[in-house]
């Protein structure tokens, strides 16, 4: 395949626009994207990440359960909807590339096209620590 699947690129394009933070993937698990309201939870612009394999994204930031253990890699939500084709959800602490660590409720949707093609996955994130 020579790039992105067209449904990513609109993913992506929808995700410029929104207010909620998203993160998006390819099927290998590839970011490809996430928007500037995410950057901000995450403490790096995505200009400055860039896309990245599953195995750097994923290990980039500290994560921690309610309990304070770390949560490995492939219980992410995103890493649970990319390869068991279903949605996911968790709430973590992540300390993000500026040092603040923040409470995020984290929800992954598997992306899924015409004709059964899995085209990777998105998650949707938002600070429990802010009040309306």
């Amino acid at each position: 395949m020579s790039g992105p699947a067209i449904e990513l690129i609109l993913m992506r394009q929808l995700a410029s626009h929104l207010v909620m933070p998203i993160f998006v993937v390819d099927p290998e698990g590839n970011l490809l994207f996430y928007n500037e309201p995410a950057e901000r939870l995450l403490g790096r612009r995505f200009d400055e990440a860039g896309p990245m394999p599953l195995a750097e994204w994923s290990t980039g930031f500290t994560q921690r359960d309610e309990a304070g253990a770390t949560v490995r890699a492939e219980d992410l939500p995103l890493a649970v909807a990319l390869r068991e084709h279903r949605p996911a959800h968790r709430t973590l602490w992540i300390t993000g590339d500026d040092g603040v660590a923040r409470h995020l409720g984290i929800t992954a949707l598997p992306l899924e096209g015409a004709g059964g093609r899995h085209l990777g996955a998105v998650a949707f994130f938002w600070s429990l620590d802010e009040r309306p």
